[in-house]
């Protein structure tokens, strides 16, 4: 199999790493029971960028590689230590490469060295209980989980930076210009589409040096994709002129350069986004006999039509320097009038599921659908084992005004509320609370608005609140026993041989 060394475009699937998580932790120390929270926050996951190299000229390595993950940042830990912060992979690309979605939506345009694009942001750290503790919160017994990072479908394509395009049919000559014009050794044969991919060469004119590319393939019908010049159209996007290179000693019946420059111009017309470039004519192989003669034919009627026509022989070298600075020309003229550009950093920020902070609430045949950056964060965040934990994601939901939304479009307690994307929701059962408020004393991890499924805790809640209405001898444990034995110690209890016991006036002896 045929390993190629030229890829112009690839898809890609990149992967940011996750946040770490944050530690629950408390503070021990000899003879301080009471250290306090000191877990540590979780680390942020690291970044996958892109960013263009000028030694960069291909995307093979992704054809080869096309899956990318950066590494997960490091959880937290005790005595206020943070987890450490992912490396974020950088992606080398050439310069002029477009970033697309898995859409076709063109995401950014990257040229220039040093430019490079977030294109995929790490997920942020946890918070540990240390920083999770206020006034109201002492002692968390919970902390956050780290976010997944942006996951995605990317498209790269490569438009080659190049000064000057040649265009023309297959063996007209492009080859041979730019290995007369400059060091490059393309591949040149007698037979059409000897070049499969486009070849650059470094051209120096006076004290202009350019690069001038070409464009393969490209025939009539190549904006339909016919040939292989609708594959390298694109790579001459850039360029700040076209020169179009004319066949005079072609052996096809029915050719003439007029001809074929008329073809060539109606592929690029239907093509787009060329028709402001300036064009230079280049009648190739007037080395010829024959090539001579046909040259002198139809040099007059392009020159009519205001084009700057050069006779050249790539095989001979007439006219080249001729062509050459008349290209140089026109490089330092759209250098001159360029502004200049300064490498940037771009950060790709997709927008909110409502397109806005704040949330939506919809009701769909599901239940009622909350989206919204803040809601789906914390969800993310929150770990579901921890009651303590869901109750800080309750009061989170209630301060942003989740609950009242709900309320006010009537939704009913026991109505299924799902928050997040459809795909990946979490789902619960909506039972309108308050908000926690301050400290809530009870087991670490465990929140008292889930004191259903703690019988022991509405137990002593019960004797707290029947101790104010006991008998004057009687202790907790006797409140106790006589909430849990109603039948054997009455509706009060009292202590045998005192004297609210009701049978000791009978059994006193000196009575």
């Amino acid at each position: 199999m045929a390993v190629p060394t030229f890829v112009d475009q690839v898809s890609l699937h990149v992967a940011a790493g996750r946040g770490g998580h944050g530690v629950a932790s408390v503070h021990r120390e000899k003879f301080k029971p009471l250290g306090g929270p000191d877990g540590g926050n979780g680390g942020p996951g690291g970044s996958i960028i892109l960013r263009v190299d000028p030694d960069v000229t291909t995307l093979v390595d992704y054809h080869h590689s096309p899956k990318r993950k950066a590494e997960n940042g490091g959880h937290g830990a005790g005595s206020h230590k943070n987890g450490a912060h992912a490396a974020d992979l950088v992606l080398a690309v050439p310069d002029g490469t477009v970033v697309k979605d898995a859409k076709g939506n063109v995401l950014a345009d990257l040229t220039g060295a040093g430019t490079e694009m977030v294109i995929a942001q790490g997920g942020r750290g946890g918070l540990g209980n240390a920083a999770l503790a206020s006034s109201k919160r002492k002692a968390p017994g919970f902390a956050l989980l780290g976010e997944p990072g942006d996951e995605r479908e990317i498209r790269l394509e490569l438009k080659v930076v190049a000064d000057i395009g040649l265009v023309g049919f297959p063996s007209a000559g492009k080859s041979s210009l730019i290995a007369a014009m400059s060091r490059a050794r393309p591949k040149i044969a007698d037979y059409p589409f000897t070049t499969l991919v486009p070849n650059l060469g470094v051209v120096t004119a006076g004290e202009t040096t350019f690069t001038v590319a070409d464009v393969p393939g490209l025939i009539e019908g190549a904006s339909e994709g016919r040939g292989l010049g609708h594959d390298f159209l694109r790579h001459i996007e850039r360029c700040a002129a076209l020169v179009h290179v004319l066949d005079t000693a072609t052996m096809e019946p029915g050719r003439n350069p007029a001809e074929d420059l008329d073809i060539i111009e109606n592929e690029l017309s239907r093509y787009g986004g060329l028709e402001d470039r300036p064009r230079l004519i280049a009648l190739n192989k007037i080395d010829v006999p024959d090539g001579r003669d046909i040259s002198d034919m139809v040099i007059d009627d392009l020159r009519e039509r205001g084009l700057t026509v050069f006779p050249v022989s790539a095989a001979s070298g007439e006219g080249m320097r001729d062509l050459t600075f008349a290209m140089a020309g026109i490089v330092a003229r759209a250098r001159a009038e360029k502004p200049v550009t300064e490498a940037k950093r771009i950060v790709l920020r997709p927008p909110s599921a409502d397109g806005s902070d704040a949330f939506t609430v919809t009701e769909t045949g599901e239940g009622w659908r909350v989206r919204g950056e803040k809601p789906e964060r914390w969800i993310r965040q929150t770990d579901f084992s921890n009651d303590e934990a869901v109750g800080f994601l309750s009061d989170r939901l209630n301060k942003l005004g989740v609950e009242a939304r709900l309320v006010q479009l009537g939704c009913q307690e026991g109505d299924t509320v799902l928050i997040g994307d459809p795909d990946n929701a979490v789902v619960f059962d909506f039972k309108p609370g308050i908000d926690a408020g301050a400290e809530m004393l009870g087991r670490r991890g465990e929140d008292q608005r889930f004191d259903e499924q703690r019988p022991a805790h509405g137990r002593r809640k019960a004797i707290q609140e029947a101790l104010p209405d006991r008998a004057e001898n009687e202790t907790r444990a006797d409140v106790a026993r006589r909430l849990d034995k109603p039948e054997t110690y009455g509706p009060k209890a009292y202590v045998v041989g005192s004297s609210n016991d009701p049978d000791w006036a009978e059994n006193d002896p000196d009575a």
